[in-house]
């Protein structure tokens, strides 16, 4: 009985660990991105995003739209407030055949740390 506690704790710890993946503090190139996609709405980007990133709005009515005139091979790093939106969109992402790397940066703030880039307000 201890074995199956200390697995089904083991299991619990390793899902935890992963699920924060994309809050890790490992900084990483944004030049290795194709783009860095804010899919907030447009009222959170005009309050600060990331410099050089895209606005498409998970919630616009032409989101897979917009997101089908990118390249579906290449690598890109999608950021919301706290992760959730930005998972929607790496989902829908993938059902429409992206291979590339998908990055879920997380929040703003984690996805400003972990690139090194500022957020701004134009």
């Amino acid at each position: 009985m201890k074995i199956l506690k200390f697995l089904a704790a083991a299991l619990i710890a390793l899902f935890a660990v992963s699920s924060l993946a994309g809050c890790s503090t490992e900084k990483l190139d944004p030049q290795s991105y194709a783009a860095i996609i804010d899919v907030r709405e447009q009222s959170e980007w005009d309050g600060g995003h990331l410099e050089g990133a895209v606005l498409i709005p998970i919630a616009a009515s032409d989101f897979q739209a917009q997101i089908s005139e990118l390249d579906p091979s290449l690598d890109y790093y999608i950021y919301c407030r706290s992760g959730n939106r930005a998972g929607q969109a790496i989902t829908q992402m993938r059902d429409l055949g992206f291979t590339g790397e998908l990055i879920n940066g997380g929040s703003v703030a984690n996805a400003s740390s972990q690139l090194g880039l500022a957020v701004v307000k134009d």
